[in-house]
């Protein structure tokens, strides 16, 4: 599979390196300022997807692609999804089972968020899952779930703003076993282009972006065509 290196590093990174922080992250534990800016951020923006979907989702099959601790899919299962949340790391898949209450409706897998074999789905939602891939392999991957999606896919990437360009030059010139997987700024242009270019029917949408000190992600919106 295209991303099955990008893939590689952003499991060794969430399940060996940074577990144990993004527990802490995604929990009612008290953070660092920084740390807590980027929690804000990222409420905001779960607020912000979940906006794109039907309040009701009774009797819908969800995909959480990159569920991580399982806020969101949380939320989704409060509407009535059946939610299928799938990460890459166990660990924050252990996490995220032992958080879940045992009324809602959510079946945790730890693996790619592609696999063709999770089946189906009325709407996908993947949050800051996509934000480590170039522009192609962006598209193959949400080729593959348009491919098995009904619905709206709703997501997040990094804009692609001075600041974050910057960031992400010097950022590529550190060690690579002393930071995480590396983010890659997009813009919708670029994302439209490299979907085109992979064929990949439907409508791409942006939407907004959220900025709460260093969480600074955009949502975006796919939509497939109707027959």
């Amino acid at each position: 599979m295209r991303h099955h290196g990008t893939l590689s590093r952003v499991e060794h990174y969430f399940d060996r390196t940074a577990a144990k922080a993004w527990e802490a992250l995604t929990s009612d534990a008290p953070v660092s300022g920084i740390r807590a800016t980027v929690r804000a951020g990222r409420d905001r923006m779960r607020e912000v997807l979940l906006g794109s979907l039907p309040a009701d989702l009774t009797g819908s099959r969800v995909l959480d692609a990159g569920c991580g601790t399982g806020a969101l899919a949380h939320e989704l299962a409060k509407r009535g999804a059946q939610v299928v949340a799938v990460d890459i790391a166990p660990s924050l898949i252990e996490i995220a089972r032992n958080r879940t209450p045992g009324h809602l409706d959510i079946t945790y897998h730890a693996g790619d968020l592609a696999d063709a074999a999770l089946g189906r789905f009325d709407h996908v939602v993947a949050m800051d899952s996509l934000i480590y891939y170039q522009s192609p392999e962006l598209a193959h991957l949400l080729g593959a779930l348009r491919a098995r999606t009904s619905g709206t896919i709703a997501f997040t990437l990094p804009p692609r703003t001075p600041m974050l360009m910057a960031m992400w030059r010097v950022g590529k010139l550190f060690p690579r076993g002393d930071r995480s997987p590396v983010m890659v700024p997009q813009s919708a242009a670029r994302v439209a282009s490299a979907l085109k270019d992979e064929a990949v029917p439907g409508r791409l949408k942006e939407g907004e972006r959220v900025t709460s000190g260093f969480y600074i992600s955009t949502a975006y919106t796919h939509v497939g065509l109707r027959p």
